[in-house]
């Protein structure tokens, strides 16, 4: 059956740093959290679920910033926090044999964090689609919104913390769900 797997990341941040576009020496965006939802690619209807905490290697401690947008704490992260490495081999595991789907692109910083940590053996991506052009092409103006905004804009009430990667991928699904509900369609190839 072919799937789209939309997914979410949580990376690095600190007061100013999306302003500055993490140009400040010592800011990356390294990941914290990969959250996604698969789907059936014919009907749009949730397959499964991937939630992952990844424990950056260079900023290793969460900035108070990031830890109130996001709600992900430092004890939480030495607790269930993988390396990067290994997020990376599931989430891609996970994804496999079909598309995956962002409201932007979070790819480019799965392919930032492979380079950053010098990962040699990653596995490719899935072929990739930016879901802000679907939904621009259906009328729905993506400037200036989060992933978690989309569902809500759409009607889905948002269940959750925002900037949670999980929840903005649910977000994200449902909004999907929407659209193809009012008959938009989203072909990608795998």
């Amino acid at each position: 059956m072919p799937t789209i797997t939309v997914f979410d990341l949580e990376f690095t941040a600190w007061d100013g740093s999306m302003a500055r576009h993490w140009l400040t020496p010592g800011e990356f965006k390294e990941v914290v959290q990969i959250g996604a939802v698969k789907l059936d690619a014919a009907t749009l209807a949730p397959l499964a679920e991937f939630d992952l905490l990844v424990r950056p290697r260079v900023n290793p401690v969460l900035s108070p910033y990031f830890e109130r947008l996001t709600g992900i704490t430092g004890a939480r992260l030495a607790l269930h926090g993988v390396d990067f490495a290994e997020a990376y081999a599931r989430f891609a595991a996970f994804a496999a044999g079909g598309v995956i789907c962002a409201f932007g692109h979070d790819e480019w910083v799965l392919e930032e964090n492979i380079r950053l940590y010098g990962i040699r053996d990653a596995a490719p991506l899935p072929p990739f689609h930016d879901l802000r052009a679907w939904f621009a092409g259906h009328g729905i103006d993506p400037r200036g919104l989060h992933s978690c905004d989309i569902g809500p804009l759409l009607g889905v009430p948002f269940e959750g913390r925002a900037h949670d990667a999980l929840n903005d991928s649910r977000s994200i699904a449902a909004a999907m769900g929407v659209m193809a509900a009012r008959g938009a369609t989203l072909r990608v190839a795998a």
